[in-house]
């Protein structure tokens, strides 16, 4: 042992902890033989607690302020150490400080999807991640189930083990939510606030609370999703039509950005193809009048010819024998008209029907 710290040995102690990092859970005062003088003066500053450590059990926890460590204000120690008799032997103790700070922006994310049962979708995989704040709740549970004989501990020695438990937690709640994949996103918050709950006991053995528990997102797997954005355009069009030609100018853009040949064939192929569909769409068929339903009319007379003639290209009739011949009289029927019958496959001319054509005489 030097002089100096022989000199330093024997001098009253300030015994604080100027915390050097925001990851610092717990710091350890070093002293020689841990031989803390009486009188020494304690600082406990906020976001802080000092623990006193007698060989191995915790004789005393002193919160935030200014303190003087003599044999009247640790009774506990006194009485582990018999200083209560009068003994004014150094403390041989350890003054371990614990950081009471929430430590926020700790990450957590499902290494793996989630099998899950969806009232729309079914069975589905689903991924979540965000991120969770703790705090020590209990020093002197934290410093007997994790700290043990470290001199340091910092947040990221357990962020691990507290990762996994979250996601844990995180399969359970998500797996009693009764509410539908698709509505997830609006029941973030009352999710996140139900895992806080369901770890508050876990952590509560090591001494730990979590003060919050965000969750950022809960996806479908790749393929699910794509096929969800897919089924949302189909929505969105309304005509599977229209998505087909969609799904091909879709192709014709993607084969134009290819500068290779094969791109610009594709292209060109495709643009073909559509052509042929829109010129086949926008062709009409040649206008003739529609064939009257049977249904809306009475059978004809057993006996008598009905006919329909076209007139002004629409059907009128249907007329008998007499009309006929009226008709033809008042030059309203000639051999042009076109007419049809029951039986006959399409409307034809009145002079190449026999039965019409009688009606005409010498007349054309």
């Amino acid at each position: 042992m030097t002089m100096r710290d022989f000199i330093r040995g024997e001098l009253i102690d300030v015994v604080e902890w100027l915390e050097d990092s925001t990851d610092a859970m717990v710091w350890r005062f070093a002293r020689p033989n841990n031989e803390i003088k009486n009188g020494a003066q304690l600082i406990v500053r906020p976001g802080q607690v000092a623990v006193f450590v007698e060989q191995g059990d915790v004789a005393d926890v002193f919160t935030p302020g200014r303190h003087e460590l003599v044999t009247a204000n640790l009774p506990v120690l006194s009485r582990l150490r018999g200083w209560k008799h009068g003994f004014q032997s150094p403390f041989k103790a350890e003054v371990v400080f614990v950081s009471t700070r929430q430590f926020m922006s700790l990450k957590w994310g499902t290494k793996t999807p989630v099998m899950t049962r969806d009232s729309t979708l079914g069975p589905v995989r689903l991924r979540g991640y965000g991120q969770y704040a703790v705090r020590v709740g209990a020093a002197p549970r934290f410093v007997r189930e994790l700290v043990g004989a470290n001199a340091h501990f910092e947040v990221e020695q357990i962020s691990e083990q507290l990762r996994n438990l979250v996601v844990s937690r995180f399969s359970d709640v998500l797996a009693e939510e009764p509410v539908a994949v698709l509505d997830l996103a609006s029941r973030y918050v009352a999710l996140g606030d139900r895992l806080a709950a369901r770890l508050g006991p876990e952590l509560a053995e090591y001494g730990l609370e979590a003060t919050k528990v965000v969750i950022e997102n809960i996806s479908l797997p790749e393929e699910v999703a794509g096929t969800l954005d897919q089924r949302t355009r189909m929505g969105i069009i309304g005509d599977i039509g229209a998505y087909a030609q969609l799904q091909a100018a879709d192709a014709i853009r993607d084969a134009a950005r290819n500068p290779g040949v094969g791109g610009a064939t594709v292209a060109a192929g495709v643009g073909m193809a559509m052509g042929q569909q829109l010129a086949t769409s926008s062709v009409a068929a040649p206008a003739r009048p529609a064939l009257p339903s049977p249904a809306l009319t009475p059978p004809p007379l057993p006996g008598a010819a009905q006919f329909w003639l076209a007139i002004d290209g629409l059907p009128a009739g249907p007329f008998g024998p007499s009309a006929l011949a009226e008709r033809v009289r008042a030059g309203t029927l000639t051999a042009a008209t076109l007419v049809w019958r029951e039986g006959m496959a399409q409307w034809a001319p009145a002079a190449d029907v026999a039965d019409v054509a009688a009606f005409f005489g010498g007349r054309s």
